[in-house]
């Protein structure tokens, strides 16, 4: 049986709890037309703060999870995998219980509505209350909700996310944030009431509560630990992050709401606080844990680059799809572009832990559009040679090259960075040996005839290879004859009469199996016959256009069950899930291959490939929609 207020009672509601800020919404739209005061409009007050709030504990987030400027001063080295996420969701629970409590307690005590707007006294006031009673009051009530009994039904669930984030601070039961509540509302009604109250004095003390609560909860530490050594009072005045992180690992100790002061007091104090607080502040400027495998990724587009868990982590960590919600932040983003133009180096978007091995994504900071404009190509390139060679220089062991950074016109596979730096202990790898490998696996074994677009491509060169070998006859498309006839030579002498020239689309009317490498219009897609499936190997993915066909995904693998701290979908992959090149390059790292993998495929190495990926716990991915 469910322990009383340990659930909410809107749980079931979804998104529509937001509902219940209507009547505050509508009161204070009214009082605001009726009287032209905002002053003492105190439903809009609530909802005001409450969105203040939320801005808060978003903007803490966000800024947690920029592992570009947060990395090496992460307390916790592990990442925030979806199961905290998700476990996360309803983590603004309490401050629709705060607005609904705030209103009641309003329409008990109608005075406080009409507060002043300032009151110097109040800040003193509320202050000295905040030390005398809230932080003794937190004290007491949180060692007590570790308590055999209450830990179990109502404090767990705020200790069960193994990394604190902001969002890890509003993530409880319901009786524990009553008790939050009262701990908040205690010095601001205590003060009013001796009659020093002011609606920029509430307005304050809740957002400097909840910015404080959002520091103890970041796993980023800020402070350095010169302050403390400077001024060692300041200690007991005020946690840190590495503090408050004891408390989540240690459960017995550091007990305080934010000044140490009342731990020393209790006897709750961790022997360790300052001393890992020190060591964390002093391995903040040196380098950081060197990743073994990197995957140099690239932004699709401009409204994709918001699929970042800096901007939203619930939102990164779902598939991408467009939304109407995405184009009000469009502007912003468009900006954060030009912005990104001139940027010199790649930067660090997540990482993740395979077998102990730590592995990274870095983002090239540049949009697909821009891998075509003529121009832009020669600092594209540099862009990439530079990541190249910082992997290098920090001792990476493979670096797996996405889509657009590998594209044939631009660096030739990955060939260019290889041959002029010959020496390179990084193993440089795009991937597309596994992505073939996928795409053919997909065929039916039964299949006699396929027509493939983009046949002399490197992808589609390799398909058409391996399955001429296999007896299938294959429609190349393609308008040059002396690069099908170089690519007929390769197969072997009694299989070349299996590769096929062709010019025209109408030359697979018959034919249901299409490998699209090259994008195809829905005009093109036409000439299909009815029940074709499109594989494709094509970025961007063609439209589905054809209800009476089938479309496959980008090739894709999802990564081993023993995966740890992953939290963001890798664009419009499920969880878990990542772009075949990605696997290629774990792969290549799993296996400790000591040759690059670049320019044109061999071949022979796709079924070992593929043997490799299953053997090490990766599994194919096939869907169709």
């Amino acid at each position: 049986m469910v322990a009383p207020l340990s659930s909410w009672p809107w749980e079931n509601l979804g998104i529509f709890k937001y509902v219940l800020y209507g009547p505050l919404v509508a009161n204070g739209l009214y009082s605001l037309y009726e009287e032209g005061n905002i002053v003492n409009n105190w439903c809009l007050h609530i909802v005001l703060i409450s969105l203040l709030r939320v801005g808060i504990h978003t903007c803490w987030s966000s800024y947690s999870t920029m592992l570009f400027l947060t990395r090496n001063r992460q307390i916790l080295q592990q990442g925030v995998d979806f199961k905290q996420i998700d476990m996360e969701f309803d983590w603004d629970n309490f401050l629709l219980l705060q607005a609904l409590i705030s209103s009641m307690v309003i329409y008990l005590f109608p005075w406080l509505g009409n507060l002043p707007l300032w009151n110097t006294k109040g800040f003193i006031a509320v202050l000295i209350l905040h030390v005398g009673v809230a932080e003794p009051l937190f004290y007491v009530l949180h060692r007590f909700f570790h308590t055999d009994y209450f830990f179990t039904h109502y404090h767990s669930l705020h200790h069960s996310s193994p990394v604190p984030q902001p969002f890890t601070a509003g993530n409880g039961t319901v009786l524990e944030q009553l008790a939050l509540s009262l701990v908040i509302g205690a010095p601001i009604l205590g003060t009013s009431l001796l009659g020093y109250g002011s609606t920029a004095m509430i307005f304050c003390y809740v957002l400097i509560f909840d910015f404080l609560r959002c520091l103890g909860h970041c796993n980023v530490e800020i402070f350095p630990h010169r302050l403390f050594e400077a001024i060692p009072i300041f200690r007991y005045l005020l946690y840190t992050p590495t503090y408050h992180t004891l408390h989540h690992t240690e459960k017995g100790t550091n007990f305080c709401l934010f000044m140490p002061l009342f731990d020393a007091i209790g006897n709750t104090l961790h022997k360790n606080s300052w001393d890992l607080q020190k060591e964390i502040s002093l391995n903040s400027g040196k380098r950081g844990k060197v990743p073994d495998f990197v995957f140099l990724a690239h932004v699709v587009d401009v409204t994709s680059s918001m699929h970042a868990s800096f901007v939203s982590r619930f939102f990164a960590s779902r598939p991408f799809v467009t939304k109407l919600s995405l184009l009000p932040q469009w502007p912003i983003a468009f900006i954060v572009m030009l912005l990104m133009w001139g940027r010199s180096k790649t930067f660090l978007y997540s990482f993740y832990n395979l077998r102990g091995w730590l592995h990274q994504t870095w983002v090239v900071p540049r949009f697909g559009f821009q891998y075509f404009l003529p121009f832009a190509r020669e600092g594209i390139n540099k862009h990439i040679e530079d990541a190249i060679l910082r992997a290098d220089k920090l001792g990476v062991k493979v670096i797996s090259l996405a889509a657009l950074n590998k594209n044939e016109a631009l660096n030739g596979g990955g060939t260019l960075f290889v041959e002029k730096h010959p020496n390179l202990r990084v193993r440089v790898v795009h991937g597309n040996t596994l992505t073939a490998a996928v795409i053919l696996n997909e065929i039916p074994k039964d299949v006699k005839e396929v027509f493939l677009t983009g046949a002399t491509s490197k992808l589609g060169r390799a398909i058409a290879l391996y399955l001429c070998r296999r007896k299938v006859r294959v429609l190349m498309l393609t308008l040059s004859a002396e690069r099908f006839e170089k690519i007929q030579k390769e197969a072997p002498a009694d299989c070349q009469n299996y590769l096929v020239q062709v010019t025209k689309y109408q030359a697979a009317r018959n034919c249901k199996t299409w490998i699209v490498g090259k994008w195809i219009t829905p005009r093109e897609q036409s000439w299909a016959p009815s029940g074709t499936h499109f594989h494709q190997f094509v970025v961007p993915p063609i439209l589905a256009f054809r209800r009476d066909c089938t479309y496959g995904d980008l090739a894709a693998m999802r990564l081993p069950d023993d995966v740890q701290g992953l939290g963001n979908c890798e664009y419009t992959m499920d969880r878990g899930v990542v772009h075949a090149c990605h696997a290629g390059g774990v792969v290549h790292h799993l296996e400790g291959w000591t040759h690059h993998e670049v320019g044109a495929l061999d071949v022979d190495r796709i079924d070992l490939v593929w043997e490799a990926a299953l053997k090490h716990g990766l599994k194919p991915v096939s869907a169709l929609k």
